[in-house]
């Protein structure tokens, strides 16, 4: 179907503003850019309790992480990895969407303020997603009860990192992960797929800005034969976490997301799948913004109470 109209008048404000493409910035310039979205967005619920602690990665950087938490019987805790193709991306920048998503589904949130390319690039983003993801599992019963679901969850470049700790968390024996959601996630770096090379989805997101983030990311075209680089490169997915995946129809990234949901589903891990008719890559984050996010709040809400209800993944 064709892109809602509130994405049209957004994406119609956007060009009226001018200025170059992604792809043709620096990393500077597309953080400031990214940066600006911050006041659209809003205020978000109060918490009882925000903290902000730092977490030792493998290399002994240390990563500031702030814990949301919406009362005082939080029922999970959900590590969140932002998107923004492992380059751009900040704490404030998903706060209002942190505090939504701690409130809505009475889980302490821990936003991950991962090291970003091409300052730090793979595989530091994805160590300090994995050490965040150890540190939740070590001290969930400060921010909710010791036994509490552990989640990890991510939209893009986040998602890509998810599935990376969700994939780490059985080869490495980590901790038990009860679900993953995957929000329009990075699974590999085939820019040839149909949802690619498709000009209607070149919006927000195009081939060529996928390109940029992934020469920063993983400038070693060798690396990205790697499982923790591209997740779809897997030998097998077998034990991973249940997943609940969430599509955009109009985003480069579609066919890659679906793939991976097929393989998760291939490989008998629960999954749950849907596609965002109308929407384009990025709408999740814009909340308060774009009516998109709500429903896509909600499909992410849905996932996560029946999670703790006990009710099934896949369908």
């Amino acid at each position: 179907m064709a892109l809602d109209s509130a994405t049209a008048a957004f994406l119609a404000q956007m060009a009226e503003a001018g200025g170059p493409p992604l792809h043709e910035m620096s990393p500077e310039e597309a953080r400031t850019m990214s940066d600006g979205f911050i006041e659209l967005c809003g205020a978000g619920p109060e918490m009882v309790r925000v903290d902000s602690v730092e977490v030792a990665s493998a290399d002994g950087h240390s990563v500031p992480v702030r814990i949301l938490v919406p009362s005082e019987n939080a029922r999970g805790i959900i590590v969140y990895l932002h998107g923004g193709g492992w380059v751009v991306g900040s704490l404030d920048g998903y706060d209002t969407l942190g505090r939504q998503l701690a409130e809505r589904t009475n889980c302490a949130v821990a936003l991950v303020d991962y090291r970003l390319a091409p300052e730090h690039p793979f595989p530091a983003p994805a160590d300090d997603a994995w050490a965040a993801v150890e540190w939740a599992s070590a001290n969930r019963g400060t921010y909710a009860t010791a036994d509490a679901p552990l989640i990890v969850g991510g939209d893009s470049a986040g998602g890509n990192l998810a599935a990376v700790v969700a994939q780490r968390a059985v080869s490495d024996s980590g901790p038990e992960i009860a679900l993953q959601v995957l929000i329009y996630p990075v699974t590999e770096d085939n820019f040839e797929t149909g949802s690619y090379l498709d000009p209607a989805n070149a919006l927000m997101l195009t081939r060529e800005s996928m390109q940029w983030f992934w020469d920063l990311y993983v400038p070693d075209a060798g690396d990205r034969a790697r499982w923790d680089a591209a997740p779809s490169k897997a030998a097998s997915l077998a034990g991973v976490a249940p997943a609940a995946v969430l599509v955009a129809e109009h985003d480069v990234l579609h066919d890659e997301g679906r793939a991976y949901a097929r393989a998760l589903a291939d490989a008998k891990v629960p999954v749950r799948e849907k596609i965002f008719e109308g929407q384009m890559h990025g709408f999740f984050q814009f909340v308060n913004v774009l009516p998109g996010a709500k429903d896509g709040m909600d499909y992410v809400v849905e996932a996560v109470d029946d999670l703790l209800a006990g009710n099934a993944i896949g369908r």
